[in-house]
């Protein structure tokens, strides 16, 4: 079985990239000449260079493919166009380069978001049925990067997975949490509710809805079935650093402010960013994986003691905390 990953090299495309690799798969990454290959340097050694913001680049790519998994995209940027162009644009890019050139593709899975989705907004978890409104432009670049695949349908099997916050080894968001806590505090704006997934059970269950032929055009929510608050979360994790990090409540003005600083001192972009900050104003981040539990038989391996723990070790391993 012949896949192409692109976001190979990143966070959650490194770890899929393992997995299939792992399960027998002929894997090709899609990189840049610029990406830094550290995290898939002997898991395989079938490179294409390009980028799906170059449509010309993809030209040369094969037509044996199996299946596609597009895990490339911007999470964070200094400018709103920016996750346009990477996200809508270099998805479309990719989308012209399969459609009817790859006659043997079983399956194209686009890896999306909750925030495509939005956030609750009374209460109940989001599932497959609640109408896309999204609240950031992140967000929003990623609903229209599913919308544009409708178009696509007819000649290419597609499946997309709404992932919600996902961490584990090699994430540098949840990172930053970590470091805080660490070094004592645990910013603080309020009460929030967030699902969770750990980066071992997302890949497995894109694998999983890659390889099912009743998830071919439909769109999962994938997470650990549980919600958890922000101080779930934080006490977690000070646990396992053995740390007693002081509460510092932070009012949304001064948030503002805060990111303001961060984003002119920071070289590139940076987590904590206004488009982010439009995501934090709202305090339910929560959704419904029971449609991918039934039909792909999807069930969480890792709790989040475990995840956390594991996460934690391996910061630890490489140096980072």
């Amino acid at each position: 079985m012949n896949a192409l990953v692109t976001g190979a090299t990143g966070f959650i495309g490194s770890h899929l990239v393992e997995e299939l690799v792992k399960r027998g798969y002929n894997v090709t990454c899609l990189v840049r000449k610029t990406s830094d290959l550290k995290w898939i340097e002997g898991v395989t050694k079938n490179l294409y260079y390009g980028d799906c913001g170059d449509e010309k680049s993809l030209n040369g790519l094969s037509s044996d493919f199996d299946y596609v998994f597009h895990a490339a995209g911007l999470t964070k940027a200094r400018r709103d166009e920016d996750f346009f162009y990477a996200n809508v644009k270099g998805t479309e890019n990719l989308l012209n380069a399969v459609s009817g050139k790859m006659p043997g593709l079983k399956r194209l899975v686009f890896l999306s978001s909750l925030a495509a989705a939005g956030p609750s907004r009374n209460g109940n978890t989001v599932n497959e049925d609640s109408e896309p409104r999204p609240v950031s432009r992140y967000g929003e670049s990623k609903l229209k990067g599913e919308q544009l695949l409708s178009g696509y349908r007819a000649g290419i099997p597609i499946t997309i997975i709404r992932p919600p916050a996902v961490y584990g080894p090699r994430d540098r968001d949840f990172y930053v949490l970590f470091r805080m806590l660490k070094k004592g505090f645990y910013p603080y704006w309020g009460k929030c509710y967030y699902s969770l997934l750990y980066v071992e059970d997302l890949v497995a269950a894109i694998i999983r809805a890659a390889e099912s032929k009743e998830a071919e055009g439909k769109t999962y929510f994938i997470s650990d079935s549980k919600v958890y608050s922000n101080d779930d979360i934080a006490e977690e994790i000070a646990n396992v650093l053995q740390t007693r990090p002081i509460k510092v409540k932070i009012p949304g003005t001064l948030m503002s402010i805060l990111i303001g600083i961060g984003g002119r001192l920071s070289s590139g972009p940076s987590l904590f960013n206004r488009d982010k900050l439009r995501e934090l104003s709202y305090k339910s981040w929560i959704c419904d994986p029971s449609k991918a539990e039934k039909e792909l038989g999807f069930v969480p391996k890792v709790t989040l003691k475990e995840g956390i723990k594991w996460t934690a070790d391996w910061y630890r391993i490489h140096q980072w905390l």
